[in-house]
């Protein structure tokens, strides 16, 4: 049993939700499917908002995490989470489930008896832990090395050379490796070659052009669908395009018997799935079928599909808080969100991705340049994905619609639970 360790003068910290929001980053492994996340506490009590985790963050963030359900949160994924000593002797651990995290053990922590015993206990316990940002093997990391499974890197702060020894070092202490601010293909593919087993950033996420590029056959079978729809072709043109792939028939059917869309009996024909979900979750639908190509090569929660779902429910939340009344305003949003990654997903330019799909010229000059309301809804969204790292922008866009943190926490997990939930069926 975990005891109360709870410093005194801690005691008495409340636990304000109100004043954190969450931000998430995605954790891949080495067939680059989404294995965890990194959850990152951000202080948005006064003043320009910082990312923390201190104790009262931390507290605050995981309590109400604890109520939610993590899996809100996560998915089927693992949590890591910062600790620093304030949280490692705190309480908070009753409200974690020991299966869905890892903790983090801060750069900064001096290492002391009490530390490593709590460490020892926890372990004991079932919690697993990392080391976060090692850039020696000095006398604290070889103390906690033994407690250990996971060590991480930020490849920003470490020169090639420290890196070839480390990793062989660890390695042969059969310790698994991580490599965050990992920002592009070649950075990934070096930490492969080391022996990485995760890996954290976005270079998953950044479009490389390939001249001469072409869609699949199922690609643009979709493309062609969702350019009938905004062209408001007949029913009997757009059932009979989607009965000519045989995979958009089998998924379209899957979707309209899956309980979210709330069919009273089973749905057989593409004639009634069409009827039944309507042009407006079609195309939503066909927006999100086009990032499912990996899924088919054996990828399990692919990485860019969950990030654009999450991404495009949450445009399309914010719209909604912004203007509740508007559907098209939310509709436009989650376009916007949902196809902000295409120029990834196709290895195209973002220009060449819209000379074949037909959208408003406000929806184009967000995807192009970022402007207009949607351009700030979803700059705001790329900021949250890298909080560590937004500064006073997120303060200004939060500002712009007129968020309140608990506003945008709750949209976040919406969000979140929503891009988890449709990776999972359409995977």
């Amino acid at each position: 049993m975990i005891a109360n360790l709870m410093p005194t003068e801690n005691a008495a910290i409340p636990l304000r939700v109100r004043e954190f929001f969450l931000a998430r980053q995605p954790i891949l492994d080495r067939n680059q499917s989404l294995v965890a996340y990194e959850l990152l506490f951000r202080n948005a009590a006064s003043g320009p908002a910082q990312v923390t985790s201190d104790l009262s963050a931390t507290a605050s963030v995981i309590a109400h995490t604890s109520q939610l359900g993590m899996e809100k949160v996560v998915g089927d994924s693992l949590g890591y989470i910062n600790v620093d000593a304030a949280v490692l002797m705190s309480d908070i651990f009753q409200f974690l489930p020991r299966e869905k995290v890892v903790l983090e053990i801060v750069e900064t922590l001096k290492v002391t008896p009490e530390i490593l015993e709590r460490i020892a206990e926890l372990v004991k316990a079932g919690f697993r832990f990392a080391l976060d940002d090692v850039i020696t093997d000095g006398e604290d990391v070889r103390q906690l090395l033994p407690l250990v499974e996971i060590v991480k890197f930020d490849l920003r702060d470490m020169p090639l050379s420290a890196l070839l020894k480390l990793t062989a070092q660890f390695k042969a202490a059969d310790k698994k490796l991580l490599a965050e601010k990992v920002e592009t293909p070649d950075q990934f593919k070096t930490c492969l070659d080391l022996g990485f087993d995760y890996f954290q950033g976005y270079y998953f996420a950044k479009p490389v052009i390939l001249s001469g590029k072409k869609l699949s056959p199922s690609q643009l079978a979709i493309m062609h669908l969702m350019n009938q729809i905004r062209s408001d072709a007949d029913n009997a043109a757009i059932e009979s395009s989607v009965k000519k792939d045989v995979t958009l028939c089998f998924n379209l059917l899957r979707l309209v018997n899956t309980p979210a869309i709330g069919a009273r009996r089973r749905i057989d024909s593409v004639s009634q799935a069409l009827m039944l979900l309507g042009r407006s979750q079609l195309q939503r639908w066909l927006q999100i079928m086009l990032y499912a190509e990996p899924c088919k090569k054996g990828h399990n929660m692919t990485p860019l599909l969950t990030l654009a779902a999450t991404r495009g429910k949450l445009l399309e939340l914010i719209a909604q808080q912004v203007d509740p009344r508007n559907r098209a305003l939310a509709d436009a949003a989650f376009t916007v969100g949902i196809m902000s990654l295409m120029d990834t997903l196709f290895s195209m330019p973002m220009a060449q991705i819209l000379e074949q799909v037909s959208v408003g010229e406000d929806v184009s000059d967000a995807l192009l340049y970022r402007t207009g309301p949607y351009g700030e809804m979803l700059r705001l969204a790329e900021h949250m994905e890298r909080v560590d790292e937004a500064g006073s922008m997120l303060d200004d866009l939060i500002l712009r619609f007129e968020l309140s943190d608990q506003d945008l926490y709750n949209l976040q997990v919406s969000a979140f639970e929503w891009g988890d939930s449709v990776a999972r069926t359409t995977c």
